[in-house]
């Protein structure tokens, strides 16, 4: 499909809001806005009239792909769900016949993690035969931003160079907002505002709430932790203290009675002797 396509910048295949394809290197895409003003706003609006899964061929068994609006980031997402993970999924290029021909090394996924099985798998052609690599993946609750370096990942495995992406294909069960190709790893200030993962400021500020409420119940956690230990520590010196000053005084009581008895049959002795 893009084989002989200039690749430079970011490539995406699916966007949930409908854009089929978004082929631009970042500077040309500057140059446009500025300088054409509404015309890049307009072929945004036409691409956004197309399907998402325009380029995509799916399958479905005993499971559901729709597009449903997402609570967090208050958008349309494309939902792949299934009882087998292996029975439901998307794949691109539709034509199984047919090839990506990306050359571009990192792939960029934004995807939501559902608290269930998900896998995608990447083709890709190498200069070794074509073995299959498997990896875990871990997730953060609500949405990622799964960044592959395609390169680094196909010398690790394979001992060899990467060189094009063949076919990409996502399984249940996921949220999907954006899969795209770059260049490089681009900092969120350097995305365009199309590839970036907006949140309600709301959604937000509940989030930095609540992270902010969990690292001070856990402070305090630990603060109450230690202060026990330290109470515990003190009572037990207390008690050692308390319980070496009453055997001292045992000790002493002792040597007093010992004392007592002495003087008392001394005087015995004494009173004995005068009679």
């Amino acid at each position: 499909m893009f084989k002989n396509t200039f690749q430079s910048g970011f490539l995406s295949i699916l966007y949930s809001l409908g854009y089929a394809i978004l082929c631009l290197d970042y500077i040309a895409l500057k140059f446009v806005v500025v300088s054409s003003g509404g015309f890049f706003s307009n072929l945004l609006l036409l691409l956004g009239r197309s399907k998402p899964l325009q380029i995509w061929d799916k399958e479905v068994v005993n499971g559901q792909i729709k597009r449903p609006h997402d609570e967090d980031i208050q958008s349309s997402v494309l939902e792949i769900a299934g009882s087998n993970v292996q029975s439901t999924y998307i794949t691109c290029p539709a034509d199984p016949a047919a090839t990506l021909g990306i050359k571009l090394p990192f792939l960029v996924m934004i995807v939501k993690n559902l608290k269930k099985y998900f896998t995608f798998e990447i083709q890709s052609m190498t200069r070794v035969k074509p073995f299959i690599c498997t990896m875990p993946l871990r997730l953060e609750d609500g949405w990622n931003n799964i960044q592959l370096n395609l390169t680094d990942l196909t010398r690790r495995a394979y001992g060899t160079n990467y060189v094009e992406t063949l076919r990409v294909q996502v399984h249940a069960n996921c949220r999907l907002r954006r899969i795209y190709f770059s260049d490089r790893l681009y900092s969120e200030e350097e995305l365009p505002p199309e590839f970036k993962l907006y949140l309600p400021m709301q959604k937000i500020w509940l989030k930095k709430r609540q992270q902010s409420s969990r690292r001070y119940f856990q402070l305090l956690f630990k603060v109450v932790v230690e202060a026990a230990a330290t109470v515990a520590g003190r009572v037990w010196e207390c008690r050692q203290s308390l319980r070496s000053i009453v055997l001292a005084a045992g000790g002493v009581c002792k040597s007093a009675s010992a004392g007592n008895r002495e003087f008392v049959s001394a005087g015995n002795d004494n009173n004995g002797r005068s009679g």
